[in-house]
């Protein structure tokens, strides 16, 4: 399972409005509900803030990547959001974040959950695609950086190995 396969371009939002933290949660929450039938908003957003509780998502650099399991999600669902205005995150690096990529797996997707929250780290840890995806100007645009640099990093991970 790769990123490009679970990132449709419609899930690639552009200049979300933020606030805080819970509303940007709540908004994707929202979102995915209405695009994934099987999705409840009250229970996707009640698993994101729980993970949150665990420890902020906040990577660093004015990026997060939300995630959670949820049993009613039959495949892996990836959201990317480039918010309007930077927003308190509680980052690693005390840093506010504007690049918030949501993931969120069947509940008894260990080895995939991991190895996909392992292609975004390494996709968003790339400082070129961060400033890529925030001059990003249109939703289109945005998708398109994204895709760039995930299968950049698809294939400079088939060369390592």
């Amino acid at each position: 399972m790769t990123l490009d396969a679970i990132l449709p371009p419609e899930r690639a939002l552009f200049d979300v409005p933020g606030g805080s933290k819970k509303r940007v949660l709540e908004f994707f929450s929202t979102f995915i509900a209405q695009n994934t039938p099987s999705l409840d908003s009250q229970e996707v957003f009640s698993r994101l803030i729980g993970r949150e509780r665990l420890g902020s998502t906040g990577i660093g650099n004015g990026v997060a990547i939300p995630h959670a399991r949820n049993p009613h999600c039959k495949a892996p669902i990836a959201g990317f959001l480039k918010l309007a205005e930077p927003v308190d995150f509680d980052a690693i690096d005390g840093e506010p974040v504007d690049l918030v990529f949501v993931l969120l797996v069947p509940q008894e997707a260990d080895e995939a959950h991991l190895a996909l929250l392992g292609q975004v780290a390494g996709v968003m840890n790339d400082a070129d695609t961060r400033g890529r995806l925030r001059h990003s100007s249109s939703q289109r645009e945005l998708h398109e950086h994204l895709m760039e640099a995930i299968r950049q990093q698809a294939s400079d991970g088939r060369q390592d190995g």
